[in-house]
């Protein structure tokens, strides 16, 4: 039943449909406005003076050798970068340098989560923004850990993508 439930979010959020009313059932209108925005983005075929060109490594090639052609071979340039040269670069002040390294406050980290849109996909740990607004009062804690072992450097930012 979870796994039901699961792919019919994953539909209902894949075809952003707006059209529908709340609790409508995962019918096979959500996958086919789904599936048909996903055809719309792909290239299946392009004409070049009347010669079709089809296949994903054709077609990777021309549209590569297009462009190539289009913006033609790069120039050579002799820049050079002095990095002792900050003078005309904006600082960051001393205060301001504080107020970003500061750690995450309670009222922050709130008021980001409940800044995020209702109905869209979940993130990499499979929860929607509804479900971290619905449980903001049992999860809290554990979050301001989460983000307090985050600011001090103890968990890496790769690991977090991946829920």
């Amino acid at each position: 039943m979870a796994k039901l439930l699961h792919e019919e979010l994953k539909f209902y959020q894949r075809a952003k449909a707006t059209d529908v009313l709340l609790g409508d059932n995962n019918t096979r209108y959500f996958r086919m406005i789904a599936n048909g925005k996903h055809r719309k983005k792909h290239i299946f075929s392009l004409d070049n003076d009347g010669v079709k060109i089809e296949g994903q490594n054709n077609l990777k090639n021309y549209i590569t050798q297009f462009y190539k052609e289009l913006f033609g071979p790069s120039e050579e340039n002799h820049f050079a970068f002095d990095e002792s040269r900050i003078d005309d670069i904006p600082q960051v002040s001393q205060s301001e340098n504080e107020f970003l390294m500061a750690p995450f406050t309670e009222k922050e980290i709130r008021d980001a989560i409940f800044a995020m849109e209702h109905d869209k996909a979940p993130g990499p740990d499979g929860f929607p923004a509804e479900f971290y607004q619905q449980f903001w009062d049992v999860i809290k804690g554990d979050l301001m850990h989460m983000f307090h072992d985050l600011h001090r450097g103890d968990i890496p930012l790769f690991s977090l993508n991946f829920g």
